[in-house]
């Protein structure tokens, strides 16, 4: 059987540019190479697609805060066509042959929020992990949140500003509103980048200078006081939970540094010390998440759980991470799916959901 050739597209315009090489080495890694044939393409911070023909090449690759994309290589681009999209080499202008399925490995905006995910549909190539509004209302912060609570999903308290609102939030008043504390967050980036914990006026605008840096939109957050448990979805229409795990901050909060450079940044516990019922309600929870958001293949849902066994959706990752160190591969892991057996079911479910929908009328019948 001829090996499908699979596109694992990876860097990207984002602040989550290291993490994405970070992940997409070991999703490369975890490829069947009796079944799937790599063709690795790094999108560099201008946006500029290369070619990486024979393995991921990588500058200080052991090193997180250094890693980048090699210099050189063929710039190319995806040639959409109806009977099957290829690359073509823009300096030579020569097609590169055709591509089976892509595998975006792209944290953040151009790659998580469904930019990638709509130029594979225009493409007309599978696409693993979730569609264009799956991956865009997932990726927004502040409307993940109101469809969240339309759903009946418990969320916490948050509001929304731009540059132009922000002076109608003044800290005394949002603290009145939400808590003590507050977590400023960028509204469309994630891994922790952009984000700060404040507890006076000062920190609260230097806070939203940082985030308003990053996105033009910015959610502030109550502090919620609980367990921080993670637990990983993998699916289509009738997805499936893993084994919820918990993430042990041993700084303030679970910083990037804590996710992806320092490997003693946080304790990462699983399984979660939870009882049966519990971990049933924090799984029960993941798949609602997941369906609400019209999510598909794979995602993280990040919840805290109270004292009082309440469970509360932080956010949800449509492209999680891959590293190392990352939950979403050793929460499946430890329910019982290896690395490659968890890459091979993510291209079979991105492959059966393009199956279905190229089955879908395209034309009125009169």
């Amino acid at each position: 059987m001829r090996k499908l050739k699979v596109a694992v597209v990876f860097g990207g315009r984002s602040a989550e540019h290291e993490v994405s090489l970070q992940s997409a080495r070991n999703v490369i890694e975890s490829l069947d190479r009796d079944r799937y044939e790599p063709v690795l393409i790094g999108i560099d911070k201008e946006g500029r697609w290369f070619l990486n023909e024979s393995s991921i090449q990588l500058l200080n690759a052991g090193d997180p805060k250094m890693i980048r994309l090699t210099d050189g290589g063929h710039e190319i681009a995806l040639m959409p066509n109806g009977s099957g999209s290829g690359l073509i080499n823009l300096e030579s202008n020569t097609r590169l042959g055709k591509i089976d399925v892509i595998f975006p490995v792209l944290h953040g905006p151009f790659g998580e929020d469904g930019t990638i995910q709509g130029l594979a549909k225009l493409a007309n190539l599978p696409c693993v992990g979730a569609g264009i509004l799956g991956s865009a209302v997932g990726m927004d912060k502040d409307v993940m949140k109101r469809l969240l609570h339309d759903a009946g999903i418990p969320i916490g308290k948050f509001v929304t500003l731009t540059a132009v609102t922000r002076e109608k939030y003044p800290y005394d008043e949002l603290v009145e509103r939400l808590s003590p504390v507050l977590f400023v967050k960028p509204a469309n980036l994630g891994s922790s980048v952009g984000i700060s914990k404040v507890r006076d006026e000062k920190e609260y605008n230097k806070a939203l200078d940082l985030a308003l840096s990053y996105d033009l939109k910015v959610v502030v957050e109550e502090e919620i006081r609980g367990r921080e448990i993670e637990c990983a979805v993998l699916g289509n229409e009738d997805p499936r939970a893993s084994i919820p795990g918990e993430v042990i901050p041993h700084t303030d909060f679970y910083s990037y540094e804590a996710k992806y450079i320092d490997e003693n940044g946080a304790g990462l516990e699983i399984p979660a010390k939870l009882p049966v019922h519990v971990v049933k309600m924090v799984q029960e929870t993941a798949i609602n998440t997941f369906k609400a958001l019209e999510c598909l293949g794979m995602a993280r849902v990040d919840v805290f759980l109270t004292e009082d066994e309440r469970i509360i959706v932080n956010e949800i990752n449509t492209i999680p991470g891959f590293t190392r160190i990352s939950m979403y591969p050793k929460l499946w892991e430890f329910s019982g799916i290896s690395h490659q057996e968890l890459v091979d079911t993510l291209i079979q479910l991105a492959l059966d959901d393009y199956s279905k929908r190229s089955r879908l009328k395209v034309s009125v019948e009169i």
